[in-house]
Order: structure tokens, then sequence, then C-alpha cells
């Protein structure tokens, strides 16, 4: 372990889920998994025992839930406050608003995969927040677009890069939207890189708010089908 390693704890009362989350996050070079808790009063003893950089926690757990969990470990009276995602199979506007409020630095749906629990981890590391992008979408629907003679221009992105942003705010995995542009997931890869660094978007939230905002989210003709040139 180095100094730059991530030290993550797990709260969640179903160990075949913590088993599953510490087998992709022990994967990760700058990550480790230094504890595990199967409820949430377990979870804040430890996590003020071993100070975790992150806290993983599911909603809904025995004796203190989830949301407890944050507030207690991450929110506004929270001393010495800790990192804490909050995890959940239950997609509920309350349940994002109720966790964000509580000082949650993350809130995941189980069913988003393990990149997306690496991303947020990382996300959490560098500031910033990261919502499951089904969420997002939800979310970021209910926004009106700007005047058109506010909005950025759609040309700071190449045809690709509009491709794959509208492909991120439509939820899609980076497999996925290889997939729909018949290229390789590292492509998409460089290529999301690339579009965070043209809109100043922090993660893959910034880019489907400003595809969303900006009025550019329908799919351009023929996603699925042959291959367009890039400009």
């Amino acid at each position: 372990m180095t100094a730059a390693t991530t030290r993550i704890l797990i709260a969640d009362d179903q160990a075949d889920i913590r088993s599953g989350l510490r087998l992709v996050l022990d994967a990760q070079p700058d990550m480790t998994v230094v504890g595990e808790a199967a409820n949430g009063a377990a979870a804040i003893e430890m996590a003020r025992h071993l100070r975790p950089d992150i806290v993983f926690a599911d909603i809904r757990m025995p004796r203190v839930d989830g949301l407890e969990v944050t507030r207690q470990l991450a929110g506004p009276q929270a001393s010495d406050p800790i990192r804490v995602i909050v995890m959940t199979i239950f997609d509920l506007d309350d349940y994002v608003t109720r966790a964000l409020h509580n000082g949650a630095c993350g809130f995941l749906l189980k069913r988003s995969g393990p990149m997306l629990l690496i991303e947020a981890a990382r996300a959490a590391m560098a500031g910033d927040t990261m919502i499951s992008p089904q969420i997002t979408v939800r979310l970021l629907r209910r926004l009106t677009p700007p005047p058109a003679a506010t909005r950025p221009d759609a040309g700071v992105l190449t045809t690709r890069e509009l491709d794959i942003a509208r492909g991120v705010a439509h939820a899609k995995t980076n497999a996925e939207i290889a997939a729909d542009l018949f290229i390789s997931p590292g492509t998409v890869k460089t290529h999301i890189a690339s579009i965070q660094a043209k809109l100043n978007a922090r993660n893959r939230v910034g880019i489907a708010a400003w595809v969303w905002a900006t009025g550019h989210v329908e799919p351009l003709a023929g996603l699925h089908g042959k291959e367009r040139q890039t400009r």
C-alpha cells in the first residue's frame, strides 16, 4: 500500500454484496478495503476507529440506515467528516435528496455496475460528487433548455464526441456506447476525457447536464447503423 492508496470501508447487511464490492475495489491498484460492516451502527463505529477515506453505505441496513450513517459521518455537524457514498437498489428521488443533504459525496444504484463504483470513489477523492446516470437522466429531463443565444456551441465537440456525449446523457456505459458506434471501450474512455476538458465538465454527470440543458440530447440518425466520419 502506498501513500496514494484510498482506504475504503464497506457497509451493507448482505455478505455477498460486501464480498462483491471488496473484489472490485481491492482489484484497483490505488484502492484497498480496510473493513466491512453489516449494519449502520457498526459502520459508524468502525469508520470513527479506522478513519477510512471513503465509506460505501447501503441505504437500508439494520439498527441505523445509510442516510443516518451519512449524516453522522459526513453531515454538517460532523467534527471530522468522512466521505460517504450511498448505495441502494431503490431508485427514489427522495433518497437522493436526503443523502446529498446529509453530506453524501455520491449516490449509486447497485445495478450501475463496477466501473461506476470505481469512478465514484475516485471522484469523491477529487472532491466531486457522482450520481448514477440513470438518476441523473431523470432529473436532467426536468431542465428547461436555456435560450439558444446562451447555449454553448455544439461545434466545440467533434461529431464523434457529440455522439458519445449523447450516449452518456442516456446513461449508457462505455461498453454500450462503444457497441453503438463500433469502436472500443478504450476509445470511448479517451473521447470522454476530451469531452470533459472541452466542456469543463468534472465527470459524466457534467457531460449529461450539458447535453440535456443545451438541447443536444437526440441521437443522430444512423447511430446504430454504419459508422459516420468524424471531423
